[in-house]
């Protein structure tokens, strides 16, 4: 399975500095910041001896996958090799090869025997590790609790990218797996950079030190063009079609709403330090729309938290409208601007309620190294020092109250969080069987068109 990426920002300057997207890590042939807060650090008993090279084994070679690799290899937490790749498409697979082999040398020593394509291909992956290494799942997220799953089995630690499971099902596992890797002393870091941003961790603690007073609302934005699908027109495999084709699809990566926008959910539940206890909604699609997706175009969730305060998440996918990215925090004090276009270090807080860039009070620091490089440093800095580090069930609950506001709008009803959690709904129950010659778990009816929720006979919670 390939992974593919939204914009992903590797920054570090300041709040409104150009941005490169991970996608554009490897074209751009310029590697990442490779500083690391961390300094130097001790090894741990496991990589003390002669050959303390972590090793790598890449699960997904898209845009997404090979930027997560790049990260890794520029850390200082060194030495670090990849030796490993796995994924469904061999093209994705030698784009993915050639081009961090052409910028990282050495570091990528993955001979042709090394290379597995499949949908076992992740096992022959991992089996390349030793235990305490690393396997990085980048592939889309209905893989993710099976892959995750053989990799703790096996001792290897994780870095995961989000969204980590399509379905409430699959996001149970996910919690499971998380606690199965903290018995095993097993690292999991999740792609949720956003919490090792030092700008927006900033921010949180004057919050939390009471600089804004009680937080009172949360509005989050991501209004954009989109994207839109053609039919499906036959003569290929549907399945493969599906899985080059992901945000489209609900089974295969939790289609458009929760792909591009869990990072605003998480954030406004980090601001809270809660998760909610109620989602409800509106959403739909534009008129006369030809998109044969089963994406709606507009998403408008009301989280509750328990103390009665709200966030309200906003997603438009429509072109000649007003754009917005960013996240908006308002407390009793002031106001604050939590998070900016393509998710850029744009933090601040104001003199009042008004947003505006003549009413600033206070900003943080320049980020000086990108947070998709810090949480690298952190995951690496772990394994050789043998601290803690599990993100899962932070990562498993931004999941859940992304599927919670998704399963509201889609189904027309409000979803509790004790219903998203103990749901036991999945997409596509056989997802670990699936081979080259299955059958998609969803069909194209005869216009090549695929099945949209519906408000009131949908379920999928």
């Amino acid at each position: 399975m390939t992974g593919t990426s939204e914009s992903h920002a590797s920054r570090s300057h300041g709040p409104e500095s150009g941005e490169t997207t991970r996608r554009q890590f490897l074209a751009q042939g310029t590697r990442v910041a490779a500083g690391s807060v961390l300094g130097s650090a001790a090894l741990s008993r496991l990589y003390a001896g002669e050959d303390n090279t972590i090793r790598l084994a890449l699960v997904g070679c898209g845009g997404r996958g090979s930027g997560a690799v790049g990260n890794a290899l520029s850390s200082k937490n060194g030495p670090i090799k990849l030796v490993a790749m796995a994924d469904v498409f061999e093209d994705k697979q030698n784009q993915s090869y050639n081009a961090l082999k052409e910028q990282f040398g050495a570091q990528v020593d993955v001979p042709p025997d090394r290379r597995f394509l499949g949908f076992d291909a992740y096992r022959k992956a991992v089996d390349c590790l030793r235990p305490g290494d690393v396997m990085i799942q980048a592939t889309h997220s209905a893989f993710r609790p099976t892959h995750v799953g053989y990799a703790v089995e096996r001792g290897v630690n994780v870095f995961m990218e989000k969204s980590f499971a399509p379905d409430p099902a699959g996001t149970r596992r996910i919690l499971g797996l998380g606690e199965a890797a903290e018995r095993k002393n097993l690292k999991i870091a999740c792609g949720l950079m956003c919490r090792h941003s030092s700008a927006r961790q900033a921010l949180i603690q004057r919050i939390r030190d009471g600089a804004m007073g009680q937080v009172q609302l949360i509005r989050a934005y991501r209004m954009d063009p989109g994207a839109r699908l053609g039919p499906f027109k036959g003569a290929e495999s549907e399945l493969l079609w599906q899985i080059r084709r992901p945000y489209f699809f609900l089974w295969v990566s939790s289609a458009w709403f929760i792909e591009m926008m869990i990072h605003q959910v998480d954030e406004c539940c980090w601001i809270k330090d809660a998760w909610p206890v109620t989602a409800e909604g509106l959403g739909g699609r534009e008129p006369n729309s030809d998109d044969c997706s089963q994406n709606l175009h507009t998403y408008a969730i009301e989280y509750t938290f328990a103390d009665g305060t709200k966030a309200m998440v906003n997603s438009r996918s429509q072109q000649n409208c007003r754009n917005e990215f960013a996240t908006f925090v308002h407390g009793t004090k002031c106001a604050a601007q939590f998070s900016g276009n393509i998710h850029a270090p744009t933090v601040q807080i104001y003199k009042d309620q008004r947003t505006t860039r003549n009413n600033v009070a206070w900003r943080p620091e320049n980020e000086r190294i990108s947070p998709y490089q810090v949480e690298w440093d952190v995951l690496l800095d772990a394994i050789r020092r043998d601290r803690p580090h599990n993100e899962a069930r932070r990562a498993a609950l931004a999941n859940f109250a992304s599927i919670m506001g998704r399963a509201a709008i889609h189904c027309g009803k409000i979803v509790t969080w004790d219903e998203a959690t103990a749901s036991e709904f999945t997409f596509c129950p056989d997802v670990a069987a699936l081979t080259y010659s299955s059958p998609a778990p969803v069909q194209a009816d005869a216009q090549g068109r695929y099945p949209v929720p519906i408000p009131g006979p949908w379920s999928e919670i």
